[in-house]
């Protein structure tokens, strides 16, 4: 009874001889220890734990994960079930196309000096490698001619491979760079460059948001316009534009999708900007015109339009 009152009254005390205790033991103490700890083969335990109780514990892990894995695979299949990969259930809620423009090297500026071939060849070398989807020989090759000035609605089974119709690089004509390999960019003082501003409903110059089953124009073609967003009109003041009528032609909608449309190619209209105040910075922006088309929201910039700057220096 002294003895355990002295320990009450003094429970540092028995620390002290249990630190002491601890401070004899050797490393060969401790390294013993461990080895019993990770096997004791008077009781035959691994890590306090015999084969059955590991055994048990392991079989209640696999199945509790085992369960984990079927739900989880469950919902999944379930969710898929509600999925059609040709067709999103949910598209976009703005019905009407975004745009963007291409070549897309250095913002929305297109700036380059005629004198100085380092600062316009880059933006040659990216139409060059746009347009070889175009060349009229793989056009040949992997679509078909279709009749214009109707949509190309093409019935059957929705996983049913969809054909395509042929847009060649020669409709681009002056901006095609067949027959000029700058695209102008090299006398661009006396005809400035066109093919930098290009539209296109998939990854042209001027883009539309690819929206399956999406017929533009509900019937009648969609246009494009360009003009001088501010300051003087004067310093924009002739356009050409490439397919002549400067429309998207009705004969390459609707989109059905990368899987099944595996070889469609969006059309382009080219712009050919034939009269622009040198040395000077412009705002221009191109919109589209058409029946559900919507153009004038001034918080988007790309619906249905595209806002840039052209400056061609000498």
């Amino acid at each position: 009874e002294n003895k355990h009152e002295e320990k009450v009254q003094d429970p540092d005390r028995g620390e002290d001889e249990t630190r002491a205790e601890m401070g004899n033991k050797t490393w060969a103490d401790l390294a013993g220890e461990m080895k019993m700890f990770l096997w004791n083969p008077e009781e035959r335990t691994c890590l306090g734990r015999t084969a059955k109780s590991w055994g048990l514990i392991l079989l209640f892990y696999f199945i509790f994960y085992m369960c984990l894995a079927g739900m989880f695979a469950f919902c999944m299949y379930v969710m898929l079930l509600t999925l059609s990969p040709y067709t999103p259930t949910y598209q976009d809620r703005v019905s009407p196309p975004g745009v963007m423009i291409r070549p897309y090297l250095n913002g929305f500026t297109i700036a380059f000096n005629v004198s100085q071939p380092s600062t316009w060849q880059p933006y040659v070398d990216s139409m060059h490698h746009f347009l070889a989807a175009y060349d009229d020989k793989v056009q040949e090759e992997k679509n078909i001619e279709c009749v214009s000035g109707q949509y190309f609605i093409q019935g059957g089974n929705e996983s049913e491979e969809k054909k395509a119709c042929q847009f060649k690089r020669s409709l681009l004509q002056n901006c095609s760079g067949i027959e000029d390999p700058t695209f102008g960019y090299s006398n661009a003082e006396d005809e400035p460059a066109c093919a930098w501003h290009c539209v296109s409903y998939k990854h042209g110059c001027l883009l539309f948001l690819q929206i399956i089953g999406y017929r533009p124009g509900a019937g009648i073609p969609v246009s494009v316009d360009c003009k001088a967003q501010k300051g003087n009109e004067s310093d924009l003041r002739s356009v050409d534009f490439y397919p002549g009528n400067g429309t998207f032609d009705l004969m390459y909608y609707p989109y059905y999708g990368k899987i099944t449309h595996v070889n469609y190619t969006s059309p382009l209209v080219a712009m050919h900007f034939t009269d622009v105040k040198k040395n000077y910075l412009i705002p221009i922006q191109c919109s589209l015109n058409g029946k559900g088309i919507i153009n004038d929201v001034n918080r988007d910039r790309f619906l249905g339009r595209i806002i840039f700057t052209l400056s061609i220096g000498k």
